[in-house]
């Protein structure tokens, strides 16, 4: 491996560094990226570093207890193996997830860009309409959900989390998949809309008690 690394350049030493390192911070590599003001598309160099030095990450994980998968219909590498710390979730960016997940789902055999764009505002509707956000979620909350799917290159998201208004466009990409696989999607559902009635009957019964979600 040392031998791999002296042949490169500094250049490409470095690029190949930081790519190892996006790994293990956001899970997943595209090869096309969306420019987060603009929304327009454009070729992502790490997912081309990522594809030239394939073999050698490979076996660099593999000694870490992780495994570099390739989706090649979707264009996507992405970490996963035993060695990959675990995701934990709280609840409501659960839900927040599997919401983006049915408007990918419904939005999806549309045509052009905006068959993946969504907003706040309709993160909320859909909330409504299918009961998983009966309750205002504070800013905290929404910032939580928002920079994890973020990081995790699940949303590409203009500016600062903070500064983002009801109707600012949010590309979904088509790593939501990943996290919420479309034949879960239903039980997935199900459940935890049957865990939101079970707290609100203890709440009605003078019950308290905390939920924690670890979702992978």
């Amino acid at each position: 491996m040392f031998e791999y690394m002296s042949n490169l350049s500094l250049a490409e030493q470095e690029s190949l560094k930081k790519v190892i390192q996006d790994l293990f911070r956001q899970t997943c590599i595209l090869k096309v990226k969306y420019d987060p003001e603009t929304l327009m598309a454009k070729d992502n160099g790490k997912y081309h570093v990522c594809n030239r030095h394939r073999a050698f990450i490979e076996d660099y994980l593999q000694i870490l207890g992780c495994e570099l998968q390739h989706d090649s219909q979707e264009c996507i590498f992405r970490l996963v193996g035993e060695g990959v710390p675990i995701l934990h979730i709280s609840l409501n960016t659960t839900k927040l997830l599997l919401l983006l997940k049915l408007i990918y789902r419904d939005k999806i055999l549309g045509e052009g860009l905006n068959a993946s764009v969504t907003n706040l505002q309709e993160i909320r509707t859909y909330g409504m309409n299918t009961g998983l956000l009966k309750d205002k979620l504070t800013a905290g909350e929404w910032n939580e959900a928002l920079n994890l799917m973020k990081r995790h290159q699940i949303l590409e998201i203009p500016g600062a989390v903070a500064n983002l208004e009801d109707d600012t466009p949010l590309y979904i990409y088509s790593t939501i998949n990943i996290y919420c696989p479309s034949k879960d999607i239903n039980v997935l559902l199900k459940h935890y809309k049957g865990e939101m009635e079970e707290e609100e009957a203890l709440v009605d019964e003078g019950e308290e008690g905390i939920q924690t979600v670890m979702f992978d």
